[in-house]
């Protein structure tokens, strides 16, 4: 009882400071928290040695889970103003990077980062809706791009290795659109390169790096 009393009264400071903070600072606050709680599920066991069956009910349960609170907890109707690159490698989580979990972004998802006509057109619909900023991002040890890079995988992954190898392309590609590049130029719409460290998610520049793979 005793426990129970200080961990809502706790919880009742803790309440308090939040909502005496600023914007910035409940962000900040706010992230510092998420964090927290991923660092408690980096702990959890890890699924290898289940079955697709107990896996899949794990995550139906965990997913009861969050609807429920979800449902209690209803999310504000933020409008995205940044829209983001990334590759499907599960160790890149696009919470931790973008720093908050409130969806003020997109999400497109891919493997290496390639863009298809299809995702050209998202992101292009994704700033008549209002993005601000593009991130388009690669990541280190990307296994697409080892395939494209090792001949005996290019074998095997064909497809893949091809989109790899057109990447720079496709972004030119997607630069080059007249709605694109007229925001750009009226300083409207910011697109930043960047590589992501995929063991701490760091962002660093990487418009440089990119642009001497494309030959520019």
């Amino acid at each position: 009882m005793v426990a129970k009393t200080a961990a809502v009264a706790g919880l009742l400071v803790a309440l308090f400071v939040y909502v005496q903070l600023s914007a910035n600072a409940q962000l900040f606050m706010g992230g510092a928290l998420i964090n927290a709680g991923y660092r408690f599920q980096d702990m959890y066991r890890e699924a290898h040695d289940q079955t697709p069956q107990e896996i899949w009910d794990e995550l139906d349960a965990h997913n009861e889970l969050a609807a429920k609170v979800r449902g209690h907890l209803p999310r504000p109707q933020l409008h995205p103003v940044v829209a983001m690159l990334v590759c499907m490698d599960a160790r890149i989580d696009t919470s931790e990077l973008a720093g908050d979990a409130r969806r003020n972004y997109y999400v497109v998802r891919t493997a290496g980062s390639v863009m298809s006509p299809e995702e050209e057109d998202m992101l292009e619909l994704a700033v008549t809706k209002g993005v601000k900023v593009i991130v388009i991002t690669r990541h280190t040890d990307c296994a697409a791009e080892r395939v494209a890079a090792d001949p005996v995988e290019r074998q095997r992954f064909p497809a893949l290795a091809a989109a790899v190898a057109e990447r720079d392309a496709r972004l030119r590609e997607f630069l080059a659109r007249p709605q694109i590049a007229g925001r750009i130029a009226r300083g409207e719409l910011l697109v930043k390169q960047q590589l992501i460290e995929t063991e701490t998610d760091h962002l660093t520049d990487a418009q440089a790096s990119f642009a001497a793979s494309a030959g520019l």
